[in-house]
């Protein structure tokens, strides 16, 4: 019914207690679930996840705030996506609110990754904090459009979601579309088009309410899609099958 397209089941949180973690899911109608790599060191980690579970997926990437991590050149992202259970290049993109100074570095991966997709014709999956519109430039310099993606965890305005919608991206909302002060994102979530929407838990990380400061888990993503659909005034059932769809639609598996 439900899939979680973003979350780090790789983590000691989640996976030191995994068993519980995936019947979890189960019991809440979440069929799939979308690891995501923030480094190449715990890579293997994430392929070993979904090569044991049908349900799982990986991507391949290093994250934006991840400064000491090994660099990742175009040729280590293509040869590591060629795995047929590795579905998207991320989470890369671009965050100025926990990092400061000369973010070229971090300029300069986010295109690496753009280029990586782009060659290997898998989708992006992008993180963008305090950094919109130097996200949304580097995505048209280079080509984003090709492949599109989708801008997870979305924390922008509606207007930066229209522009990277018109890119070929998806908006993916996460926990915090549940928080009671998250006026501009619940506005998103009504506004934007149903088939251009994700949904996701970033677990273990932003646990949607009635969880907010708990332990997240995948199992949890029903509790964002329950919000969107009382925002947009449809049955929780039309969320579940438009986010399910546009994600195969997205990585290109099997529904």
């Amino acid at each position: 019914m439900f899939v979680d397209s973003h979350c780090h089941l790789n983590f000691h949180e989640l996976a030191d207690n995994l068993d519980e973690v995936l019947a979890n899911m189960r019991s809440n109608g979440v069929s799939e679930a979308l690891c995501v790599s923030v480094n190449l060191e715990n890579f293997p980690q994430i392929l070993a996840l979904a090569e044991q579970y049908p349900h799982i997926y990986a991507s391949v990437g290093v994250h934006p705030d991840n400064e000491t991590e090994t660099e990742p050149t175009l040729d280590k992202l293509l040869e590591l996506v060629r795995h047929p259970k590795v579905i998207a290049i991320g989470e890369t993109g671009l965050d100025y609110f926990r990092l400061k100074g000369d973010l070229e570095w971090q300029r300069e991966r986010f295109r690496i990754h753009i280029r990586a997709a782009i060659a290997s014709g898998k989708p992006l999956i992008i993180h963008t904090r305090e950094a919109a519109q130097d996200t949304l430039r580097i995505m048209a310099e280079e080509g984003a459009d090709r492949v599109g993606g989708v801008m997870h965890c979305f924390t922008e305005s509606l207007d930066v979601a229209l522009a990277a919608i018109e890119m070929n991206f998806y908006i993916s909302f996460s926990g915090i579309v549940t928080f009671k002060n998250a006026t501009a994102i619940k506005e998103v979530a009504s506004q934007i088009p149903i088939e251009r929407m994700l949904i996701e838990t970033d677990a273990p990380y932003l646990a949607p309410v009635p969880y907010r400061g708990k332990l997240n888990q995948p199992a949890y993503v029903k509790y964002v899609a329950e919000q969107i659909a009382a925002l947009r005034a449809v049955p929780l059932e039309q969320v579940a099958s438009a986010t399910t769809a546009n994600f195969h639609r997205l990585f290109k598996t099997a529904a």
